[in-house]
């Protein structure tokens, strides 16, 4: 009998409720910030992109920061140290000198959680000491990333 192949189910009396067991539904749509931020692998590709070309295009930048390139437009229009060459036909070619200083906004606005017109302030009060401060955290990040393969190793 092939009924003889099926788990026992279980009794159910008067009044008790059965609930199914789903898998979790996956999300649609965007991320949260949150989850976005606590992506520790994004940290990792940001260091890991070997910056040997002289431009980039303004898809490559955003598939670099995993973000839109309309916010990228949109960081270029808020920001004044963002200034990408353009060609003849507008296209807007990103230097590693501006990738850097997009990962200094990058940093500001999505890591440290400061507002559009809070980065502004930072990076208008001293430059140098934000790249500073953001090269550092960078550097202790590369550490911790040491550190975690080392105990991993042992």
């Amino acid at each position: 009998m092939p009924s003889d192949n099926l788990p026992p189910v279980p009794f159910v009396g008067k009044g008790a409720s059965v609930t199914a067991i789903q898998p979790p539904q996956k999300k649609r749509g965007r991320k949260s910030l949150k989850e976005v931020a606590d992506d520790p692998d994004l940290i990792k590709a940001l260091d890991a992109i070997p910056l040997d070309k002289q431009y980039y295009s303004i898809s490559e930048v955003a598939t670099m920061f995993r973000v839109n390139t309309s916010l990228i437009r949109y960081w270029e229009n808020e920001f004044d140290i963002l200034q990408p060459k353009k060609n003849r036909k507008g296209d807007r070619l990103f230097r590693q000198e501006d990738i850097q200083h997009l990962k200094l906004i990058y940093h500001l606005l999505r890591e440290r959680k400061y507002t559009i017109e809070g980065a502004k302030q930072k990076l208008k009060e001293d430059r140098k000491l934000a790249a500073r401060s953001f090269e550092m955290v960078q550097a202790l990040l590369k550490v911790r990333g040491f550190l975690t393969e080392l105990k991993e190793q042992l």
